[in-house]
């Protein structure tokens, strides 16, 4: 296992396509998940200089803080509540280019202008979220999906 990862310049699907083996190997002789998600959240931070990347797990009826990298955050979401509580209750990603035009928005930070989150699914079931957020409007895309997805699918 490597703790370094190589940033290359270029655009963002190049970005992406040189981060995701070199997180994969990250952990992929790691069993423990939590130290796992932790490495993620912080190599999405390093490589885009995104304002917020963080993880939320299900416990019971609500999405959990875990891991996170950025300011401080939310600690609890209810099922369909916010972008991250009805990603979780959809089963699918969702990008908001405006926070502001979602309604129901949870605020954690004013700074927070942008958003993209993906459910972490096992056997169809949503066992957390990766949660992303941008201090700039519109900053998420169809690139980011695709690759935030196949991330995800390789979280177990």
């Amino acid at each position: 296992m490597s703790e370094s990862l190589f940033l290359i310049e270029g655009n963002k699907k190049e970005k992406y396509e040189s981060l995701l083996p070199q997180i994969k190997a990250l952990i992929g002789g790691e069993e423990d998940r939590i130290a796992n998600l932790a490495n993620i959240a912080a190599a999405l931070k390093e490589a885009f200089d995104f304002f917020w990347v963080g993880f939320y797990l299900v416990k019971g009826e609500e999405l959990v803080l875990g891991p996170f990298q950025g300011p401080i955050a939310c600690t609890r979401i209810k099922k369909g509540k916010g972008v991250c509580g009805t990603a979780w209750q959809k089963n699918e990603t969702i990008i908001v280019a405006d926070v502001n035009d979602f309604p129901g928005h949870i605020a954690c930070s004013s700074l927070s202008q942008s958003e993209i989150v993906i459910p972490l699914i096992i056997n169809e079931k949503t066992w957390g979220v990766l949660d992303i957020d941008s201090d700039k409007i519109n900053h998420f895309d169809e690139i980011d999906k695709h690759f935030l997805e196949e991330l995800c699918s390789n979280i177990q």
